[in-house]
């Protein structure tokens, strides 16, 4: 935590309970479909750290070399160096080949990586940290005090269009060089999560000779210490990862030193789900993810394949309401919309039961969520109450509400990579229209989807935020983040809520956020979002998940704390 002193030299014992399922050691090409249900929710409610030792025809021996083929269904991402912009594609690739200053194991606890110790000034507005003396990046280029300096200054550099990176260092006023390995971050306030950021991979280290080439060159082959680097990107292809041969920075939760098992990597781009699984049953790729439940459930039952799921923390996926404009300006409104709908039908039909329903806006891995089924439960009746309270009595000759001669309804824009499938918000749909709620869907194209979110012309959109600490929900519901933070029109938050209701959750979370008491800070964000329920500001869905799939031959795979990205660095291929 960023409350306990800082006498760390050396890592603990890497051992780290698996709170993680591979599915292995398949003897039948079937199962009950109850058992394999029953397997998956365990998965899917997982969460932290790796997965379990594989033992395969090998006798359990990893072996050296051998190329991976991985298919994700994220979009390809516009830029390879996670700080420009800051989105999961960019993290899925980038946790192969950058490492950031600290690792954050499961239970939120802060380990030296590339940093070695740190220490907090007694009213915590600067801190000290001292990298490791014997770290070089692979372009030869060794990490000390100036590499602190200088990806702090990239990331606030406005030419390099971070928004992610840029909201994780809003409060570091100026870095300073103390001794040769040590800086020293002076604060413009106190911030009790900046060690939990500087441990995400949107806080990566990058060599700063790397840096001095400028974000354009840098977006090509980011320059980093991981067991992994940048040989090419065919652009609407696949990027090429080749092993880092002096690679000597593993984490504290890696099953061997030295370098990767793997001699490359090679990184696709499939979006279409039915053409991803495709080719993972037919061994045109070894892994993919974006794993859709109904192949979750196939591969469970294949012997050549495995799987491995598991949540992300952060803001989870939900249907954000933009209060900004009619009808869902009415705190009832929203309230009763979020009543009308039955989000566990929902997703036990299109979900087959695999996906655990949230009550709360963070995750269920992240510290202090906090579950309240009662807040978030259908009640059609209350739903009606609500309706007749605002107003909306009258009813037009399609069943839908009416007021002043208005109609009740809004629009809700849809992408594909948000994970919200339109089966789901077309369920909602038709639970809304009984209680005479009419709820529009617009499917976009990503592009289009972001621009309309930056112009606020939406009712509702489902989004999520990934990020390993409750201060998330400063960066989502502070409405100091409804303005741009960026050129183009981005806003972190998109809400839009503001008043008295507004000024109660900021200073809550304002306080939560710079305490340095970690009890106090609990109860902080407890307060938060009890006032962020009652404000009913957004519907909570589902955890965010990275969902894999993988042929059985393929070993070690793992999803790394923080963030439960995969890494592939104790990866090997039992093709003996």
């Amino acid at each position: 935590m960023e409350n306990r002193q800082p006498a760390y030299q050396a890592p603990p014992d890497p051992t780290v309970r698996s709170r993680y399922r591979r599915t292995a050691g398949k003897t039948h090409h079937t199962r009950a479909l109850a058992a394999i249900m029953a397997v998956l929710a365990l998965a899917l409610s997982a969460c932290g750290g790796a997965s379990r030792a594989d033992t395969g025809a090998s006798g359990g021996k990893p072996v050296s070399g051998g190329t991976l083929t991985f298919a994700t269904g994220d979009v390809e991402p516009a830029c390879l160096d996670p700080i420009v912009s800051g989105n999961v594609p960019q993290a899925l690739v980038s946790t192969q080949y950058l490492e950031p200053l600290f690792f954050q194991n499961e239970d939120g606890d802060i380990l030296p990586w590339l940093a070695t110790r740190w220490k907090w000034s007694t009213d915590r507005l600067s801190l000290d940290i001292t990298v490791r003396d014997d770290v070089h990046f692979t372009d030869g280029q060794q990490l000390n005090a100036q590499t602190i300096i200088d990806n702090v200054a990239y990331i606030k550099d406005p030419k390099t269009l971070s928004s992610t990176a840029l909201l994780a260092v809003e409060k570091v006023a100026s870095v300073e060089k103390v001794d040769e390995f040590t800086a020293r971050l002076h604060l413009s306030e106190r911030d009790n999560a900046l060690l939990e950021h500087f441990s995400q991979v949107w806080l990566p280290i990058q060599s700063q000779k790397a840096l001095a080439r400028g974000a354009d060159a840098n977006c090509l082959s980011p320059v980093g210490t991981g067991p992994f680097t940048v040989q090419r990107w065919d652009k609407q292809q696949e990027v090429v990862l080749t092993r880092n041969e002096d690679y000597d920075t593993p984490p504290p939760t890696a099953g061997h030193t030295g370098p990767a098992y793997l001699e490359k990597i090679i990184w696709r781009f499939l979006p279409d789900h039915a053409a991803r699984f495709a080719a993972l049953q037919s061994g045109e790729v070894d892994a993919i993810d974006v794993l859709q439940p109904q192949n979750a459930v196939a591969a469970d039952a294949d012997p050549a394949l495995d799987t491995l799921i598991g949540s992300r923390p952060g803001h989870v996926v939900n249907l954000t309401f933009n209060t900004t404009a009619a009808p869902l300006d009415d705190v009832r409104v929203r309230e009763a919309l979020v009543r009308s709908v039955d989000v566990d039908a929902a997703l036990k039909s299109i979900f087959m039961g695999t996906v655990p329903r949230s009550n709360s806006v963070l995750s269920s891995i992240t510290k202090y969520n906090l579950q309240e089924p009662a807040v978030y439960s259908t009640d059609v009746e209350q739903a009606n109450r609500l309706l007749d309270q605002a107003g909306w009595t009258a009813r037009d000759a399609e069943g839908y509400r009416t007021k002043d001669g208005k109609r009740l309804g809004t629009t809700v824009i849809q992408n594909d990579s948000i994970l919200v499938p339109v089966s789901v918000l077309e369920q909602f749909q038709a639970s809304a229209k009984a209680v005479g709620f009419e709820l529009r869907i617009s499917q976009e194209e990503t592009s289009s989807f972001n621009a309309r979110r930056y112009a606020w012309d939406y009712g509702l959109a489902p989004l999520y935020y990934t990020k390993n600490s409750p201060s998330v929900l400063n960066i989502v519901y502070d409405s100091a983040h409804i303005p741009s933070v960026i050129k183009g029109g981005y806003h972190a938050n998109n809400n839009g809520l503001t008043g008295p209701a507004a000024r109660k959750i900021d200073s809550a979370l304002r306080a939560a956020a710079t305490t340095g008491d970690e009890d106090e800070r609990g109860r902080l964000y407890a307060k938060a979002q009890r006032l962020i329920d009652a404000q009913y500001l957004s519907l909570p869905i589902f955890d965010q998940q990275t969902r894999l799939g993988f042929r059985a031959d393929v070993e070690g795979v793992k999803l790394l704390s923080p963030l439960g990205m995969p890494t592939f660095y104790d990866t090997w291929l039992d093709r003996s």
